[in-house]
This record gives C-alpha cells, structure tokens and sequence, in this order.
C-alpha cells in the first residue's frame, strides 16, 4: 500500500504565512500535490527501466511555457493591422533580447 502524499506540517505553516487567499493556499497545495504524484509515477517508470518514457511524461503533463522567441513568432503570424499593443511588446522584447 502506497503511503498518502502530504505536505509536511512546517510546509503547510510556510504557505498559509505566503498567500492571503484561501484559494491561493488551496491551489498552491493541489498544485503541490500534483507534482509529488507525477514525480512518484515518474519514479515508477524510471525504476522499469524507461527513463525516456518518464521525461516524456514529465514534460507533457508540466510543459514549459513557451519562450519569449516562440511567443513572438506566433504574434507574427497574424497581419500586422491585428496586433494588440501588448502583442508588440512581445515583439520588441524578443528582439531586443537577441545578440547584436
């Protein structure tokens, strides 16, 4: 029998003092909950040998963000009239963040 996944005592006090919601709290700790089981299965799969299938898992349940490059790629797509100001921005950053 597995044992259940709970947050230590002195995590639960350090998020209760870090968020001024009780949804914040309670998304914090399902988040945290979440996390702890993918990595369990992950674990798991790494113990039969397949630690590729573990990575692929891993990054398709907690992908990454897209990059401020891919970001502003994908506002280009549209014609230039569709572009909202923030969508600029994007624009602007990304090239600004690139090498001269």
């Amino acid at each position: 029998m597995t044992k259940p996944i709970t947050p230590p005592p002195e995590l639960i006090e350090q998020w209760m003092q870090a968020h001024s919601t009780k949804y914040d709290l309670a998304r914090h700790a399902a988040q945290w909950g979440a996390d702890q089981e993918l990595e369990a299965c992950c674990s798991e799969v790494q113990w039969l040998e397949s630690t590729s299938t573990a990575i692929k898992i891993r990054d398709r349940r907690r992908p990454k963000p897209p990059s401020l490059k891919e970001q502003a790629l994908e506002t280009l797509k549209y014609p230039k009239d569709l572009w909202s100001e923030s969508e600029v921005d994007t624009i602007r950053r990304a090239l600004e963040a690139l090498d001269d």
